[in-house]
């Protein structure tokens, strides 16, 4: 569990978040994370948020966001939004560490999500993408389906690819959630 203060890594996608406020402290309204990303670093992969809106406050370094259909570069002290069921993806274009603050409302499961995503990453179980093999993925993406989707393909075709996928992902002992090996702690 995500508390005040914790910070989790993702050696592969080469961001690392440290958890200002969590749904907890904010009765499920929003969490804030304080985010760094190394040069050339990426978000796992272009994605929306049924119900989430995201709002993300450049602090240093060179940002470069796609939001829907347009790319927008930020800098410090640039704010940049995203609301509600828009596609986006970013990374870092600068040749220095960027960091952002990012607020997500309303909170949902997005601790839970990113907890599972950067252990795995961790622990070297995703690909140079940031994401795990394809059943594991159905069955944390189904888990998740109200806070995070794919831009492409359509909807129904990711719930059918989900029921299909899912089930078999389950009896192949996969869960939603993600420990990490040796149960060595995901939080520093």
């Amino acid at each position: 569990m995500i508390n005040c203060g914790d910070t989790i890594t993702n050696p592969v996608t080469g961001e690392r978040m440290t958890f200002l406020k969590t749904s907890r402290d904010t009765g499920g309204e929003y969490v804030l994370v304080e985010v760094a990303v190394e040069p050339n670093g990426f978000v796992a992969s272009p994605h929306f948020h049924p119900k989430q809106s995201e709002r993300f406050e450049i602090i240093e370094g060179e940002m470069e966001f796609r939001i829907g259909r347009e790319t927008v570069t930020a800098g410090p002290g640039d704010v940049v939004v995203v609301e509600p069921g828009t596609a986006h993806r970013f990374k870092n274009i600068g040749d220095t560490v960027a960091r952002f603050t990012c607020e997500v409302r309303p909170a949902l499961q997005f601790e839970q999500l990113l907890e599972t995503m950067f252990a795995l990453a961790a622990d070297g179980k995703t690909n140079k993408k940031g994401l795990p093999n394809p059943l594991r993925l159905a069955v944390i993406a189904n888990a998740h389906f109200d806070d995070v989707r794919l831009p492409f393909p359509p909807v129904w075709m990711q719930r059918a690819g989900l029921a299909m996928g899912a089930p078999i992902g389950r009896l192949l002992g996969f869960t939603p959630t993600y420990e990490p090996a040796a149960g060595a702690p995901l939080t520093a």
